[in-house]
């Protein structure tokens, strides 16, 4: 609570750093004050505010007021500190032992100030050879005094920098990372690169360096760049893989007040310097380049694996499905054996369906008949969760994409690709629905052309995260032979998760039954009441009942990751429930503890760590802000500048849990998600439940979204390509 005062200003000399926070700057100071100050009475007071790096022993002013906290008592609240390096030679020594410089303690620090006297800080900037005269100080130690001093040096230059245009420690240390010594030099000649080069840095914080270091408002620079954002927003929001020239200039203008004209042009030298590709008359088709070309070569290999003939002698299918359904004791329908004749006899298929309608069957007949023929066949899936459960059911070993490609990172690339093509005569994947075009493209480069490669996914459910529409293109172009399944097999007297999946599919209400059974409804109102059952149910009811471990086997999900019903309140609300205690480290508004289930953000090749991949917290040390998180039992260690990449997962996005199945899904639907409400969304999280799926929130907004199939069509041009001179080949 704040005192009545006017702004006072404090001055001091920094005796410790209580707590400083890298990601925002929140700093808590124990500060000693001069002899003489106004409050004799007080030698030392708390400070607290944000500032950069912060060192003891740092000469400080701080301009606030003085507040009395609850807690702790009486305190400085700052709205601005300015650390300098100190003039007293008792500053001097506590600065240099602070842990500022790699390898000096109390007894080094002590034997330089005492050398050196108030001249310590001006030999160390400028004449650092005449630490040769510090006794028993040998070349190696100098070597890295001198390195540690001026790294410091540096990295207080870039802290500040950052801070003055709010970007935090931990990005600004990627910067760093990624450019090296020269990054404020880099970056003022070209703030948006930062757009580029750094995940988590948008136009917004560049465009605000860029103004603020003198570059005009129609600047060419500015104007090519807000080209490419306007495209990668695109593509990340919508999942767009191009846009019409008259809105992307459009839109390029309501974004910067650009002129149309100076836009148009900056357009053109991007389409020159190959950075976009222009295509068709006009309005012409925008594509980001990588883009245009990962959807332009998917298209031609796609026509390749057609077209190429197998190296291995032909299936009669319909012998090997006799043979299967004798050796299985299970008899296929006859969509599933139509299905598996496709498969057997097509270079590339597709086959689709919602829950329950034999998919997983069909993978397991191709993999025993393709395996009674010694043909090596090769299982993945796009989540590390879709490939567990599909070699679960399977019966046969399946790995995730990213790790069948195996990335290369002396060679930023992944290691099997059009150069070197996996071996493998069969490839089955499944989940098909969440794989972009740019994996796509990776992906099918590194395949065999003369293999036989089979998609299994779900158009249904909502597409890929990423840009494109892949599976429903392969689909639509008529050239990939596909077979949708319908008949409805995996149900049972008291099951409705299946039923009620396809009920919504179809428009249909949901089918509620009372008693014992696999999907319940519950009408709660009240949002502060919908987070209090979920918790109840996710940490106790459901455990009890069903046996389930509420960190492993109870997901949350929920339309949307902001308002109280979000992905970020409920993560906050359930880790009180379920971990409340223990060390913890601060990134932003989030403490990680060791036993948080959280969640990667980003696709991390040098991590081998995906967007989407769920792992639990082993360890932390605020200390150093590092932690680390196991993925299926794999440690791996992220530092400071890595956190960002990490979100709670208690509860998450429907669409960020697409490929991934759970014992118990607790599905909230809520007015508060009422711009998300889609059938493919309700639809998607149904199907994520396998024992258990308890539907909570209100009914009106489960209507909305059952009504709701609307569902915005993607920009893309993979459906036309193949069909350009296509025809579907054995």
């Amino acid at each position: 609570m704040a005192e009545p005062s006017q702004i006072e200003v404090v001055e001091g000399t920094i005796k410790s750093v209580v707590f400083h926070n890298g990601e925002n700057g929140y700093t808590v100071l124990h500060v000693e004050l001069p002899s003489g100050y106004a409050l004799r009475k007080l030698n030392e007071i708390t400070v607290v505010g944000k500032t950069h790096a912060v060192w003891e022993g740092e000469e400080v002013r701080a301009e606030g007021q003085w507040v009395t906290d609850k807690t702790h008592g009486r305190q400085f609240k700052a709205e601005t500190i300015t650390c300098v390096a100190p003039k007293s030679i008792a500053g001097i020594e506590r600065y240099l032992a602070s842990g500022l410089i790699k390898g000096v303690g109390k007894v080094l620090a002590k034997r330089i100030v005492d050398t050196f006297g108030d001249e310590t800080l001006n030999v160390l900037n400028y004449q650092s050879a005449r630490l040769r005269e510090v006794p028993k100080l040998g070349t190696a130690k100098i070597a890295q005094i001198r390195d540690s001093w001026r790294a410091n040096a540096t990295m207080r230059e870039n802290m500040i920098f950052g801070q003055t245009y709010g970007i935090s420690v931990a990005k600004m240390t990627k910067i760093v990372r990624r450019y090296g010594p020269d990054a404020i030099a880099i970056v003022k000649a070209d703030p948006y690169k930062l757009c580029r080069d750094i995940w988590g840095i948008g136009f917004a914080t560049a465009d605000k360096i860029a103004l603020s270091v003198g570059m005009p408002k129609d600047s060419p620079l500015r104007a090519r760049a807000s080209i490419c954002y306007t495209l990668e927003t695109e593509a990340e929001d919508g999942g767009h893989c191009w846009s019409h020239e008259n809105d992307l200039l459009l839109r390029g203008n309501e974004l910067t007040g650009i002129p149309v004209e100076i836009l148009a042009s900056a357009l053109e030298t991007e389409i020159g310097n190959g950075h976009v590709v222009a295509e068709g008359e006009s309005p012409r088709r925008i594509y980001l380049s990588s883009l245009y070309f990962s959807e332009r070569d998917v298209a031609r290999r796609v026509k390749r694996i057609l077209s190429t003939p197998r190296t291995f002698r032909e299936i009669d299918a319909r012998r090997a499905i006799a043979w299967w359904e004798r050796r299985s004791g299970m008899t296929l329908e006859s969509h599933q054996s139509q299905a598996v004749e496709r498969s057997l006899e097509s270079k590339f298929s597709i086959i689709t369906g919602g829950p329950g309608v034999g998919k997983t069957t069909i993978i397991r007949a191709l993999v025993d008949i393709c395996g009674e023929r010694r043909l090596k066949v090769v299982l993945a899936a796009p989540t590390g969760r879709a490939a567990k459960r599909m070699s679960e059911s399977v019966g046969a070993p399946a790995q995730t994409i990213h790790r069948l490609l195996k990335w290369n990172p002396v060679t930023n690339r992944f290691t099997y690709n059009a150069e070197n093509r996996y071996e493998g005569d069969v490839f089955i994947f499944d989940e098909t629905s969440m794989i972009d075009i740019k994996l796509a493209c990776d992906l099918l480069a590194a395949l065999p052309e003369s293999a036989v490669v089979v998609w299994v996914g779900d158009t249904d459910q909502l597409p890929s995260v990423g840009a494109g529409s892949v599976l429903s293109d392969l689909i639509k172009s008529g050239v990939v032979p596909s077979t949708r399944l319908s008949f409805i097999f995996r149900q049972d007297a008291a099951g409705l998760i299946v039923r009620n999946a396809h009920h919504v599919n179809a428009g249909e209400p949901l089918e509620i039954r009372h008693g014992d059974t696999d999907f319940y409804f519950m009408r709660i109102e009240d949002p502060a009441t919908c987070i209090g059952r979920a918790i109840e149910f996710m940490t106790d009811r459901i455990p009890r009942k069903f046996g389930l471990d509420p960190l492993e086997d109870v997901q949350v999900l929920t339309p949307m990751r902001r308002n109280l019903l979000g992905t970020e309140n409920l993560n906050c609300e359930i880790q009180k429930a379920l971990n409340p205690d223990g060390e913890g480290l601060v990134r932003g508004g989030t403490t990680f503890r060791a036993g948080d289930r959280v969640m990667q953000l980003r696709n991390n090749y040098d991590k081998d760590v995906y967007n989407g991949d769920v792992g639990f917290v082993k360890s932390v040390d605020p200390a150093a802000r590092a932690m680390v998180v196991t993925f299926d039992g794999r440690p791996v260690k992220y530092d400071s500048g890595d956190l960002d990449e990490l979100v709670l997962a208690y509860a998450m996005t429907i669409h960020k849990s697409q490929g991934s199945e759970y014992p118990a899904v607790i599905v909230i639907m809520h007015t508060q998600h009422y711009v998300m409400l889609q059938r493919n969304l309700l639809y998607t999280a149904i199907t994520r439940g396998r024992r258990l799926v308890l539907l909570m929130g209100v009914p009106y907004a489960v209507d909305q979204a059952i009504k709701t199939n609307t569902v915005r069509e993607r920009r893309t041009g993979l459906a036309e390509r193949l069909a350009q001179d296509g025809h579907t080949k054995g």
